[in-house]
């Protein structure tokens, strides 16, 4: 169970920084963009689409450490105040469906990415290739999916919480 969570632990730290860079870089080209029209009256062809492929790239490689850190909102107002054994049973419950269901949006991303490979499909306005930021999301819901499933185990046999 330690080995399994340094792993996740390490795998998410791991995500959350590239995230924070590729934010930077978003953030660098949006500059670039506004500095080229307005100085030089040119802009950066694509950068809207980039933006839009950079910001799902951000948001799912971040997942991962904000569920770690359960940096997430959690409405329990009701889960509370049951006894304690019945609040672990509807956490299994609850658990093990929003992990089957983080399990089931990255495998339908890890196929659709696959679908869009194989298919050769290209962004439309500065033609590049996208499926890589398909697979990197789904890569960060896989590690979700981990995340959520440490958090479910540390619930579930006591382990500590983060």
């Amino acid at each position: 169970m330690q080995l399994f969570e340094a792993v996740v632990t390490k795998i998410s730290r791991i995500f959350d920084t590239l995230s924070g860079i590729i934010l930077a870089a978003t953030a660098l080209l949006i500059v670039a963009n506004i500095l080229g029209r307005a100085l030089l009256q040119s802009s950066i062809l694509g950068t809207y689409e980039m933006v839009g492929y950079l910001t799902a790239a951000v948001v799912g490689l971040a997942l991962a450490r904000c569920a770690l850190e359960n940096g997430h909102i959690a409405v329990g107002l009701v889960v509370e105040r049951l006894p304690q054994r019945l609040q672990r049973y509807i956490e299994s419950i609850t658990g093990t469906a929003v992990f089957v269901f983080i399990c089931f949006v990255s495998y339908n991303l890890f196929t659709y990415g696959r679908r869009i490979a194989i298919s050769g499909e290209v962004s439309p306005t500065t033609q590049l290739i996208f499926y890589p930021i398909i697979y990197l999301v789904a890569l960060g819901f896989f590690v979700l999916a981990l995340t959520v499933l440490l958090n479910m185990l540390q619930k579930l046999f006591g382990g500590e919480e983060q």
